[in-house]
């Protein structure tokens, strides 16, 4: 077990890419924090398996869009273990062609996929540095960047 006596905070864990790479870090021997904000059963669902797995883990929801849910998150993944790997994989997206997209999306998309990896990480690295210990941050990112949606190609097609 490469992991055996760690810990790991992995974001977004509730489903998809992130429960796999929770579930992945337990059969490796690192005991888990599954994060959520909306999944509850989800997180539920990856903790089961975590435990299956012969590791500890626990539970914390928190939305990485409010700086105070952020610092409870990081606060409660301490409390549970001292945390050695933070997995940045939570990210949002809200479909909508290009055009169509309001400051409101664009600002609540940025503010959990920017402003949330930048202070869930800042609050990870200051507990860090409080005890004098190293840590890992693993940054997760999507294919959405680089790849255009079909919606999206459509819009930019019809504004010419």
């Amino acid at each position: 077990m490469k992991l055996a006596g760690r810990s790991a905070l992995v974001t977004g864990s509730s489903s998809g890419i992130g429960a796999a790479i929770a579930v992945r870090l337990a059969e490796e021997g690192a005991d888990i924090v599954v994060h959520y904000r909306g999944d509850e059963d989800g997180a539920k669902e990856t903790l089961k398996r975590v435990e299956a797995a012969g590791r500890r883990g626990c539970i914390v929801r928190a939305d990485l869009a409010r700086l105070p849910d952020i610092r409870r998150l990081v606060t409660k993944a301490f409390d549970f273990a001292p945390l050695d790997i933070l997995v940045n994989n939570a990210g949002l997206e809200i479909p909508s062609p290009f055009i169509d997209v309001t400051e409101q999306d664009y600002d609540k998309v940025l503010d959990v996929n920017l402003k949330g990896v930048f202070f869930t990480t800042q609050g990870f690295a200051k507990k860090l540095i409080a005890a004098r210990r190293p840590g890992r941050v693993i940054n997760i990112s999507s294919v959405h960047e680089d790849r255009f949606p079909a919606s999206r190609a459509t819009a930019r097609a019809k504004a010419g």
